[in-house]
């Protein structure tokens, strides 16, 4: 076999990260984009671990450094403001450790679509509505576009994956809700701190502001809940809900929700986590939260998607194309990591949105302790180990 036409669609992080290498091994490649452009700003997101090496060998490093968000860190507060504690960047820096790249979600995706827009054809404002498979390619037509038949298709558009539903099923039978939800958005306040600031409420709630590299800050807010009946899309719905949510909350809350209706990133959704026994179905693969998004609060979404771009391309390469010797390896060789990187953080959700008052001094309680000076050791472990201990294969690039 060899398959050498390749559709992906999303053109966030995983897709042009996919693109790029698809390209350097001599692919054929389309990026097809439901919205009219690249997705502005964005909460920060961190390249981690093995990760950091992919960027490496795209030739990023110093172009994601350059637009880095300086953080110092980040900072539980009380209703005050006063800081109860903190977790400094520094703080689990121990042998070995090399320091997160964190950068906003709109600049990195930014960053990969113009490493890779002289020779991917990206299609914005358009979407897959069918597609079909046969002995020799896919048959795919659009909201917008002409029909096309490729060789392959890769779904790299999200946990919520249109492709995930046309080629393996309804999002019910594959995403895991967390319970709870989350929003967040960039507001015009500039950042006068240099943190990460989180402000705790009883009732699973938690409000925050964080600086951004434009002069502005970025608003959080996130509560627990059961699932609730709202749309996705309807951005009205979803501020009036969140209004209602943190109407008591004090600290910033109703200064950053006030901002939140001239957004131009206005983001909503659920935590969930994407379980799925398989990544591919015939010439259909999934890469990215598409395959195994595994929630935000893990803090691993970007960076899986960085390292399962890499070895997906790599793989395609080494097998001339062969889509199910491929497709077979690439999970091979990404599933382990992948499970290590959706283990949540101590505690889960109840540990971040803590539901009491006592719950809350507990939490603050326990960060402490482990910014101390015994138990450092641990806590890096804990932070940083899941983005490591994957050896990336060397493959051959074809041009």
């Amino acid at each position: 076999m060899n398959d050498r036409t390749v559709l992906i669609s999303g053109a966030g992080i995983a897709g042009p990260a996919l693109a790029f290498w698809l390209r350097r091994y001599g692919f054929a490649v389309t990026v097809v984009e439901r919205t009219p452009g690249l997705r502005p700003g964005g909460q920060a997101v961190d390249v981690r671990g093995t990760a950091r090496e992919v960027v490496g060998r795209m030739g990023l490093t110093d172009r994601i450094r350059a637009e880095c968000v300086r953080e110092q860190g980040l900072a539980y507060v009380d209703a005050r403001g006063e800081v109860r504690a903190r977790m400094p960047v520094h703080a689990f820096a121990g042998e070995g450790i090399v320091a997160d790249i964190e950068i906003e979600r709109g600049d990195l995706a930014r960053l990969l679509y113009e490493k890779t827009r002289a020779d991917v054809e990206y299609v914005f404002d358009d979407s897959i509505e069918s597609l079909t498979q046969t002995d020799e390619g896919v048959r795919l037509t659009f909201t917008r576009s002409a029909p096309r038949t490729v060789d392959l298709v890769v779904g790299a558009d999200g946990s919520h994956s249109r492709t995930r539903a046309l080629a393996f099923g309804p999002e019910s039978a594959y995403v895991r809700p967390l319970g709870a939800y989350l929003a967040y958005f960039t507001t015009p306040n500039p950042d006068e701190t240099g943190w990460f600031l989180l402000h705790n409420a009883p009732g699973g709630r938690v409000v925050g502001t964080r600086p951004n590299r434009h002069g502005r800050s970025s608003a959080f807010f996130s509560f627990a809940s059961p699932e609730l009946d709202v749309d996705r899309r309807d951005r009205a719905a979803q501020q009036r809900l969140l209004a209602a949510r943190f109407a008591d909350v004090g600290w910033r809350a109703a200064e950053l929700l006030a901002a939140m209706g001239d957004a131009p990133d206005f983001y909503f959704d659920r935590y969930g986590q994407v379980r799925m026994d398989s990544w591919s179905a015939g010439r259909v693969a999934l890469l990215g939260d598409a395959a195994w998004c595994p929630s935000p609060l893990t803090g691993q979404g970007t960076s899986l998607s960085l390292v399962g771009a890499y070895l997906l391309a790599g793989e395609l390469a080494a097998a001339g194309g062969d889509h199910r010797v491929a497709y077979r390896r690439y999970e091979e060789l990404l599933r382990a990591h992948v499970k290590k990187g959706q283990e949540l953080p101590g505690g889960g959700i109840s540990g971040f949105l803590p539901a009491s008052r006592t719950a809350i001094r507990m939490r603050d309680a326990s960060m402490r302790a482990m910014t101390s000076r015994p138990l450092r050791g641990l806590a890096t472990k804990l932070f940083f180990s899941h983005a490591d201990g994957l050896t990336l294969p060397e493959y051959a690039a074809t041009r």
